[in-house]
């Protein structure tokens, strides 16, 4: 079997899996967020925080609680990072400096996952299992609750409510999260994935020096890495270390992981609004990227000139023998469109333009699918603007779900898709024009320039990834990151709660025959063609300045 029809295999493996967990996933997750009822450890976690579940919340008090919640794990991670030299199972490792401490505890509360150290060389048991994993579960659970806020605000009308953020976030993690990351470890350790908590011991000789070694809790949370859609990596080679990611199978196992939720949640939104029609135009839109940002990165990394790459089956450079430039094109593609960031090859050693499409990825908003529930209310939001375009066509009203989008609706809608573009270049700029942060680049010229154009990408889009040629770990970077990780997690969720509320507080629209079909192929095209150029618009000058003009050269 040739390596373009296995990596054409397992994505069609891929997509059936998915298409099998698609129903029964996102109908759970619907009977989740809309029960009235609690589970007795959730009643005795509500009762330890001091929290009323029946409660109903308006969106300034719902944004409250994810900020605050939020501010004091990061404060908590922070500190636990501090401490961590007096801490049992350190594995000998010192505290953590104050500039990487703050930018680690940002990164992983904001479920970006961001690594600018060493996995195994840096953090202890208990930093890596109280501290990073339990963050890999609240932190996606805060994700899926603010985009359930929203959904709630299309179905609901003439009420601000919408609904308990600690119920929805004790929910997610307890009845979604927990479940399915505990299959997936259990998957994961039949498959070859470590799991313990030995301390460091030497493996062997490498280049004439002791090769060493530590353990821990690897497949727990690799689990909860992709399933949360987070992406951080117990070792610094993240999932292309065997340790992570043994086999073929659980490479593809893992693809799987980090998209199920973020596609499911498609069917979950329909049921919640009462239409179907609707999920299914929402999940063709993200779909119909995804296969063809894969199908567009397995043409670069097979087809590229050169007689190197054309003997060894593609671009293997930065690539896994054992997993192959189809799957580590998948994988890849899923992990910048989704808010994971985990890897399974080096972004740094693709192709030119493979290269561009990671970083592409990332700034459509990852919202194909996404992470989980960013990616929702990502999408939403462009089918909000999708909506208000058609109705500039037809000198009509917008509306969308039953719901009028007026200059209220609209002026929310644009500063959510404008905020992170702003971060991503006045970053960026600034990191060049500034004499020290250059230094960091291991090249020059425009793969130098991608490397740090991708840093601010993945950081202010809470992906996590990065082209492995940056020496993130400065004070410049760590603080630079840091602010965009915050930044772009949290400003976008102030404007998406907001239009929740503004919707919710609507009465509905009749249907009438001048209603625009939102569940029509019509639509989902029209979606795919804003999303696509509102992003070119956006970013075409700084991808011409990086990977365009690397990979035309090559």
């Amino acid at each position: 079997m040739g390596p373009v029809l296995a990596g054409v295999l397992q994505l069609i493996a891929l997509i059936a899996a998915l298409a099998l967990a698609y129903v029964p996933l996102g109908n759970y997750m619907a009977r989740v967020y809309s029960s009235d009822k609690h589970l007795r450890v959730e009643k005795w976690i509500y009762k330890g925080i001091g929290a009323d579940p029946n409660t109903e919340m308006r969106w300034p008090a719902y944004l409250r609680g994810v900020l605050a919640f939020s501010v004091v794990g990061v404060l908590f991670l922070y500190l636990l990072q501090r401490i961590q030299g007096i801490l049992p199972g350190s594995l000998g490792f010192s505290s953590v400096d104050p500039a990487q401490s703050f930018n680690t505890a940002v990164s992983f509360v904001t479920n970006t996952n961001w690594q600018s150290y060493y996995g195994e060389q840096t953090m202890g048991h208990v930093v890596q299992t109280a501290g990073l994993a339990v963050q890999n579960f609240v932190s996606a659970a805060v994700g899926i609750a603010v985009a359930v806020a929203l959904v709630r605000g299309f179905a609901r009308s003439r009420t601000g409510e919408l609904g308990n953020f600690w119920a929805d976030l004790v929910r997610g993690v307890i009845r979604i999260l927990v479940p399915l990351s505990v299959v997936a470890a259990l998957v994961l350790v039949a498959c070859g994935a470590i799991q313990n908590f030995s301390g460091i011991h030497e493996v062997g000789q490498f280049m004439g020096g002791h090769q060493q070694w530590n353990g821990g809790a690897v497949a727990s949370q690799e689990a909860i890495k992709e399933v949360g859609t987070n992406g951080g990596g117990y070792f610094n080679a993240n999932s292309a270390h065997p340790f992570e990611n043994p086999t073929p199978f659980t490479n593809l196992f893992e693809i799987f992981l980090l998209l199920v939720i973020p596609f499911a949640l498609t069917r979950t939104f329909g049921v919640m609004v009462g239409s179907i029609k609707q999920g299914y135009a929402i999940l063709a839109t993200m779909a119909t990227i995804w296969v063809g940002f894969v199908a567009l990165m397995m043409w670069t990394e097979f087809a590229h000139h050169g007689a190197a790459l054309q003997a060894a089956g593609g671009a293997m450079e930065g690539k896994e023998t054992r997993i192959g430039v189809g799957a580590s094109s998948i994988f890849a593609v899923s992990t910048t469109l989704t808010s994971t960031g985990a890897v399974d090859s080096f972004h740094s050693s693709f192709t030119g333009l493979g290269g561009g499409i990671t970083i592409l990825g990332m700034q459509l908003g990852e919202i194909a699918p996404g992470g989980t529930g960013s990616g929702l209310y990502g999408m939403l939001i462009m089918a909000v603007i999708a909506v208000f375009i058609a109705g500039l066509m037809v000198g009509r009203t917008p509306e969308y779900l039953g719901k009028k989008i007026g200059t209220r609706e609209m002026k929310l809608a644009a500063c959510y898709i404008l905020i992170t573009p702003a971060l991503v270049l006045i970053f960026a700029a600034a990191s060049m024009a500034l004499p020290t942060p250059p230094h960091s680049m291991l090249n020059s010229g425009a793969h130098g320039f991608s490397e740090v154009l991708y840093a601010f990408t993945s950081a202010a889009n809470n992906n996590g990834s990065a082209f492995a040629g940056l020496n993130a770990n400065t004070d410049w970077f760590n603080t630079m990151t840091g602010l965009a990780m915050v930044l772009g997690r949290f400003l976008p969720m102030v404007f998406v709660l907001a239009l929740a509320g503004s919707l919710a507080e609507q009465k509905p629209v009749p249907v009438t025959a001048g209603t625009l079909r939102t569940e029509k192929p019509l639509f989902t095209g029209l979606l795919v063609g804003a999303i696509l150029i509102i992003t070119g618009l956006t970013y075409f000058p700084a991808l011409a300045l990086g990977p365009l003009a690397e990979g035309l050269a090559s």
